[in-house]
């Protein structure tokens, strides 16, 4: 990553600094998306933008939607860096302001691109799975009524750091947070599903957990397909007993689980490969993101 978009420019990465008075670096005030882009058009931009608008109004920073101007200023970085597809980052940070927390709006926010290649998947990934790790440290309160993809990432770090310390991460496990009452809340870095009777369940939005696009998307796309959902509050001895397991996210798509792992002792998950409607679900994801947005 040479190259990075500050503020609708493009800047050498080194030269794309912002104040020790921002108040994204003293009180984590600001937010970001992440996507990917298809035949170099960013997917979903609409919605991750929305969804982004409606953080910064509700905390306070000017944000104006304008999905035209950035996915001219993400192709001018895309091309800068020269590539073909790309993961992004969009950041918005609150801005230099005083040192203390201020009562007001804030006024000067910075906006910044990280856009880097795509990591590269393998497909056995879609049929063999992956697989997803319980973990002891609980996925914290959100930040307001709704959980904000904010720049405040530290539960996830930690969480990431246990993750390490388990049999399953040599094999690319995802980790599993519950909330403090024992909920299924969700991945490290993904939103989780299951599958039992033909029915699709998800995690509710009250456990605090992050209102994902990709979650979303699959939500519409399993009611095209008739199929059956339900969002509540579960257990993970229900994960235990379902028929398919996936997780979701806007890069990786939609990711088999196919082994449930407590602590280092590893449960296998639709026989150890990709069940029949995640299989379905993938297949209707990917041909919608054929579509333009």
């Amino acid at each position: 990553m040479n190259y990075i978009g500050f503020n609708h420019q493009v800047v050498d990465a080194k030269d794309a600094v912002i104040s020790a008075l921002d108040h994204g670096f003293l009180y984590g005030m600001g937010l970001f998306e992440t996507f990917r882009t298809y035949k170099g058009e960013p997917f979903l931009l609409q919605r991750h933008i929305g969804r982004l608008a409606e953080g910064c109004r509700q905390i306070g920073i000017p944000f104006t939607e304008d999905t035209f101007r950035l996915r001219g200023w993400i192709q001018h970085v895309m091309g800068k860096n020269e590539l073909q597809e790309a993961y992004i980052r969009y950041t918005v940070t609150a801005g230099e302001d005083i040192l203390g927390l201020p009562a007001g709006e804030y006024s000067h926010p910075n906006h910044l691109l990280y856009i880097k290649e795509l990591p590269r998947l393998p497909d056995t990934l879609y049929h063999e799975g992956k697989g997803l790790q319980l973990l002891n440290l609980p996925r914290n309160t959100p930040e307001g009524p709704v959980r904000f993809k904010s720049l405040h990432y530290m539960n996830n770090i930690l969480a990431k750091r246990e993750l390490a310390g388990y049999a399953s991460a040599a094999y690319g496990a995802e980790g599993l947070m519950l909330t403090r009452q024992g909920e299924i809340a969700e991945g490290i870095v993904s939103n989780v599903f299951f599958i039992k009777n033909n029915i699709l369940y998800t995690p509710d939005i009250a456990t605090g957990i992050l209102p994902g696009i990709t979650r979303e998307m699959v939500l519409e796309l399993a009611h095209a397909a008739g199929l059956q959902t339900e969002e509540g509050m579960y257990r993970w001895e229900q994960l235990t007993e379902a028929d398919e397991i996936f997780l979701t996210n806007s890069v990786q798509e939609i990711v088999p689980v196919t082994a449930l792992w407590r602590v280092n002792d590893r449960q296998t998950v639709s026989d150890g490969c990709c069940g029949r409607l995640t299989a379905l679900l993938l297949e209707a994801y990917r041909e919608r993101t054929g579509l333009p947005e």
